[in-house]
Order: structure tokens, then C-alpha cells, then sequence
């Protein structure tokens, strides 16, 4: 399987930072997923709307094509995907049952996080130092509230949203209802992603090499080591798991403690992650691949080709979307 051979990182994310080095052997040759052109397009101040088949092609090979560039983030709704367009300032929205296209909303500068939470879409830009709340049903922005530098990551406690500041080095803890500021708390450099579980939130400090765990109320409850480049933060029900992009490697953490269960050996530029309820799935953003890992043993079962450079991964509950940041798609495939 071939592999980036330029950076596949945003902007303003490892600026300075070596190239991706090579890529690590998997457990078995990768499975195509099919795949969703989101072809470039320039940003503007009107939301593009689009229709796209609702037949699914041939595995690999593009379906349809909405104007939007550099797709990181993603999130699901309960009944759509949202994919952030951070070259184009927007989101879009894809309908998950069909993969229909039913909107693409202008947002803030630079938008890299999503998060579905408490009814609303939530949306972190990283170049406006600030996060917008979206209406799910017609995409219109209904608040817009400030963070701290470079926000990047997005989390919610149930009542909370927290926001992984990636140039301040802290994380923002805003009032999910009306988006009131609540604090602002200190952890360790380079915060990318973030996640609630087991009580605690839990960021990933992609410059220190650790985790810091924080009550809800900021306190640091604890700071462990994990690999080199931690980026994603995932929670089995029981453990915490974190992919190390420059280590290509996967951390477990016991949640109740933070205790070191494990590091397992991924593939190249381990970033996004997630759990389907069964089995992890991590994204290999150097080697254009997701896995699908065991939980119990780390071992990985099975691996799935995507476009270039992916990033994030979610769940709907039948299948696994991947957005993939340098090919301006997204891939998708069943879990089954």
C-alpha cells in the first residue's frame, strides 16, 4: 500500500515538524471503502446546497461532490455526518442512511473540531480562537463564543462543552445551554483532541507525550505518559485509548486511574479513533488506512483502505465514515 509522501497535516498544526516516516506492516492487505468526493471549492458567504445519488458505486471510486477542502473533522448527529471544510470556512452536512448531501454551512476561520452534543452542532475554529453552536435541522449559526488560542478539539460532559486550546496550552469549559464561559484550565502542550470518561475529561497533549485527566470542576486528577504525538482520546466503556501519531502507536489507559494497560503498534501517523460498541477503529493518516482493532488484546483484525490523508473517524451505528483530509473525501464502510 503506498503512502503520503508530503505532509498530510493542517496548517498551523505540526509546523516545523519532520515528514511522515514510513509506514508500518499491517495484519493483512487493506479492504476499499467506498468513497464520497468533496472536491475543492472556495469559500463564500452563501451555504451551497446539493443532492447527491443515493446509489452506492462501485468501492473506491467517488459518489458525488460537494464544493468543501481540506475535510478533518467529523461528527455524527444521531441521523447525519457532519465534515468540516477547514480551507473552505465550512461544514457539511451528509444524510447518513443514503449519503445523501442535504447542506454545506459558512462558518468561523479555519474550522478543525465537531462535536454533536446537547441537541446542537458544535464547531471549533481554529484560526477565530472561538467555537460556534449550529442549528442541526438548517445549519443557521446561533452563537458564537469565545476560547482560547488555536481551538481544536471538542468534548461534552453531559451539561459542558470543553474545548482543547492547541496554541494556548489549556482547555476552555463552556455552559453548553447558552455558552457561558465557565473557566479556562491549564494541561500540558499542544492539546489536539479530547474526551469525556469515566467522570473525567481527558486531553491529549500532543507536544508532551501525555494525558491529563481534569475533574469537570479543572482539577488534574493526573498526567500519564503515552507515546510520541498523542492526537485522538477514545473511550471503550471501560478504558481510555489514545492514538500516537509520530509513535504509530495505540495507548490504553485504565480509566479509573490512568494506569498504562498497554501500547500497541499501529499504523503510520495514528490519529483519529473511535469505539463502535465492539471494536476500536484507528485511522493511520501516513499510510491512507483505517483498522479495526480489538480492544481486548490491541491486535488489529483488519484494515480498510481510504482516500489520502485521512484524519477523524465516527460511528453511526452501522458504519464507519472517515474523512480524508488531502483527497477531499470522505470514505465509508459497514462494520459488519
Amino acid at each position: 500500500m503506498s503512502r503520503l509522501t508530503t505532509k498530510v497535516f493542517t496548517a498551523a498544526m505540526f509546523l516545523a515538524l519532520c515528514t511522515l516516516a514510513p509506514g508500518v506492516g499491517l495484519s493483512q492487505q487493506p479492504q476499499p471503502m467506498n468513497e464520497i468526493a468533496v472536491s475543492g471549492g472556495t469559500s463564500s458567504g452563501t451555504a451551497t446546497m446539493g443532492t447527491m445519488s443515493a446509489e452506492v458505486e462501485a468501492a473506491g471510486s467517488p459518489i458525488a461532490a460537494v464544493k468543501t477542502a481540506g475535510p478533518e473533522a467529523m461528527a455524527f448527529d444521531g441521523a447525519n455526518i457532519w465534515v468540516a471544510a477547514q480551507f473552505n470556512d465550512t461544514v457539511t452536512r451528509i444524510k447518513a442512511s443514503d449519503g445523501s448531501i442535504t447542506g454545506t454551512f459558512v462558518v468561523g476561520k479555519r474550522p478543525v473540531a465537531l462535536l454533536s452534543a446537547g441537541g446542537s452542532v458544535w464547531v471549533a475554529n481554529l484560526l477565530g480562537n472561538n467555537v460556534m453552536k449550529l442549528n442541526p435541522t438548517t445549519g443557521a449559526v446561533v452563537g458564537t463564543y469565545g476560547a482560547g488560542n488555536g481551538p481544536g478539539g471538542l468534548a461534552y460532559d453531559g451539561a459542558n462543552i470543553w474545548i482543547a486550546n492547541r496554541s494556548s496550552n489549556n482547555v476552555t469549559k463552556l455552559r453548553a445551554s447558552d455558552g457561558a464561559k465557565l473557566g479556562t484550565f491549564a494541561v500540558g502542550k499542544r492539546p489536539m483532541n479530547l474526551a469525556f470518561a469515566a467522570g473525567s475529561v481527558w486531553i491529549a497533549n500532543n507536544f508532551s507525550n501525555t494525558v491529563t485527566r481534569l475533574s469537570t470542576t479543572g482539577a488534574v486528577l493526573g498526567t500519564y505518559a503515552v507515546g510520541r504525538g498523542p492526537f485522538g482520546v477514545a473511550f471503550d466503556g471501560e478504558n481510555v485509548w489514545v492514538p500516537n501519531y509520530f509513535g504509530k502507536t495505540l495507548t490504553k489507559l485504565q480509566s479509573k486511574d490512568g494506569l498504562n494497560l498497554g501500547t500497541f503498534k499501529m499504523g503510520d501517523g495514528a490519529s483519529g479513533v473511535t469505539f463502535d460498541g465492539v471494536n476500536l477503529w484507528v485511522v493511520a493518516n501516513g499510510d491512507n488506512s483505517v483498522m479495526k482493532v480489538n480492544p481486548g488484546d490491541g491486535s488489529i483484525t483488519a484494515t480498510y483502505a481510504t482516500g489520502s490523508g485521512p484524519f477523524a473517524v465516527v460511528f453511526d451505528g452501522a458504519r464507519i465514515w472517515v474523512s480524508n483530509f488531502a483527497s477531499n473525501s470522505v470514505s465509508t464502510a459497514s462494520v459488519n
